[in-house]
């Protein structure tokens, strides 16, 4: 039998889309955060989400190509730093909890996040 990949665990696409449609308003609406979105069109929000979408997908071992840019080249100069990177994280677990993701999925999800860490704070 074959282990199940994260992105099956997670419910797949559908569960995916429903982790970031919980996440994204937590992030646009916080007083530190929100700032990231301050001026983007209705357009632009759908396609940032939806690259979200398929680049969790894609990284979670589901059949989804992703085709948005690297990490790094998404979030460089946006001055991204450790406290905007901690209140983020906040609200990625809060989602988790919201949601009942599984300790063990919510580990392999946390160890996915810490791993883009360096890619998108800026010191």
């Amino acid at each position: 039998m074959t282990e199940k990949t994260l992105y099956e665990r997670l419910g797949g696409y559908d569960g995916i889309t429903g982790f970031i449609d919980d996440l994204l308003p937590r992030l646009q609406s916080d007083s530190q955060l929100g700032r990231f979105w301050q001026n983007r069109g209705n357009d632009g929000i759908k396609r940032e989400k939806q690259l979200l979408i398929d680049y969790l997908c894609s990284n979670a071992g589901g059949p989804v190509y992703y085709t948005g840019r690297d990490m790094k080249l998404s979030h460089e100069g946006m001055k991204i730093s450790e406290g905007d990177w901690a209140v983020f994280l906040g609200h990625a677990g809060d989602t988790m909890v919201a949601l009942n993701v599984p300790k063990q999925e919510c580990d392999d999800v946390v160890a996915f996040i810490l791993s883009l860490k360096n890619d998108i704070v800026e010191d």
